[in-house]
């Protein structure tokens, strides 16, 4: 089997070609860009094969409630996305200014490991948002008030949502602050197996803040 792995690179050398990658994102993509914290980041799989998830993500089960798995559809209008579509919306929407990622987990979980581009609103953030602060955070994301104190999410941005996993129900709380004062449901997107499903296909992940140990 280790010969049959070797082949494609030894072949792949004398032709000179030193980008081949074993492991692609899909058939036709081996890698994509985005920009976090104003750097280029290249997104791509972990080549190790043999490579293993051994942090706590790596754990099947966890105690019932909270860690509950999570419906399929987090609302009925809201759209339902999974990696190479979070990807796409990385190339075609962040790069832009037209989306953001949002990593709906807390503070310390952000900072310890998150998705590259993803900035962080924790759950409870919106989830417990007065009117005030979600006008507040509504305007961040690029929605006007008119003149007649009306709320205007036609140039709002796209949103991509994500927390721990299928059995992480912080997306669900967030996305309920959220619908609560009306932000668009066709501009709202949940990633839902979460940064577990990410880090179980071995795709880049960034680190804000290092833990000393």
């Amino acid at each position: 089997m280790k010969r049959l792995l070797l082949l494609p690179l030894v072949t792949s050398f004398l032709l000179g070609n030193t980008d081949y990658v074993t492991v692609k994102i899909s058939d036709d993509l081996a890698h994509a860009y985005t920009t976090d914290s104003g750097k280029k980041i290249k997104i791509e799989r972990i080549q190790d094969t043999s490579n293993q998830l051994t942090d706590d993500y790596a754990k099947t089960s966890r105690p019932c409630p909270p860690f509950c798995i999570q419906p399929t559809k987090i609302h009925p209008e809201i759209e339902n996305i999974a990696e190479l579509e979070l990807i796409n919306f990385m190339k075609n929407k962040v790069a832009t200014n037209q989306g953001v990622i949002i990593d709906a987990r807390l503070k310390s979980w952000f900072e310890l490991e998150t998705i590259p581009s993803a900035i962080n609103i924790p759950f409870p953030v919106m989830q417990n948002a007065s009117k005030k602060k979600a006008e507040l955070i509504f305007k961040i994301l690029g929605m006007k008030v008119e003149d007649n104190g009306k709320w205007n999410f036609e140039n709002s941005k796209e949103l991509a949502v994500f927390c721990n996993g299928v059995w992480c129900e912080q997306s669900a709380h967030f996305m309920t602050g959220m619908l609560k004062y009306n932000y668009p449901t066709s501009k709202l997107h949940y990633y839902r197996s979460g940064f577990q499903g990410w880090k179980l296909l071995g795709l880049t992940t960034i680190v804000h803040k290092e833990i000393k140990k």
